[in-house]
């Protein structure tokens, strides 16, 4: 069970949930939100992964806008504030606050120094942002969205990254999932993965297009990913 915590920011002070390994020390990992804010689905992930042995911290993005914003994905009313949230969001703002969250991850009691960062839709865009303007040690991506716009940005990867591609993801055409493949595939420390039949959010537990085994999948990469990077 996690708690949550005030996170002192370049604008101001933002609010956090951190989940926390039972027991030992290990890395630290910014879960980066969905355009749902930090909801039970985020506490759930954090949760998940302090099971795995890391300290995770899921950053309220939206505190600007509407703070402690904590939407679910099953009615029109959640989300059309989401959308609104999303349009409204500053990405450059976000990864400042992002910045901030592995900052402080670095001084938690118990983690070894090493953060990574785990973000899905608008964090999954926003995890690729950190992996070229932050200084984590390693990043993932799910089914991000308008990373086709930004690969110039991928020049100043300086730590390893690895994106998860929804093949039918209803909000990134496969033109732009080719876009991102063909503009990362030379980088060495970019890694693709794409699920073709998946749509948008497939590792979504309990969302309508959640896939078991594509999440499992997915989720087994990054474990392993982050270990061999954060440890």
């Amino acid at each position: 069970m996690g708690k949550d915590v005030t996170i002192q920011g370049k604008d101001g002070n933002f609010s956090a949930y951190l989940a926390t390994p039972a027991v030992g020390g290990g890395p630290g990992i910014v879960v980066i939100q969905e355009i749902f804010g930090v909801n039970a689905v985020m506490r759930s992930v954090a949760d998940g992964l302090a099971a795995r042995g890391f300290f995770a911290l899921a950053p309220d993005l939206f505190w600007r806008l509407s703070p402690n914003v904590q939407l679910g994905d099953k009615t029109k009313a959640d989300w059309d504030k989401a959308f609104d949230l999303m349009n409204r969001f500053d990405p450059a703002k976000g990864v400042e606050d992002i910045q901030a969250t592995i900052t402080h991850l670095r001084k938690t009691r118990g983690t070894n120094g090493k953060v990574g960062a785990v973000g899905y839709c608008l964090g999954g865009m926003l995890a690729y942002l950190t992996a070229t303007r932050t200084d984590c040690d390693a990043a993932v991506g799910y089914y991000g969205v308008n990373i086709q716009t930004m690969l110039d940005e991928a020049e100043n990867l300086k730590k390893p990254l690895m994106l998860h591609i929804a093949g039918k993801d209803q909000f990134v055409p496969q033109a732009a999932q080719a876009k991102i493949v063909e503009g990362l595939k030379a980088n060495p420390l970019a890694t693709t993965h794409i699920y073709p039949e998946m749509d948008h959010a497939f590792a979504r537990d309990g969302g309508e297009h959640y896939d078991k085994a594509c999440a499992d999948l997915a989720n087994s990469r990054t474990a392993t990913f982050l270990r061999q990077h954060l440890s």
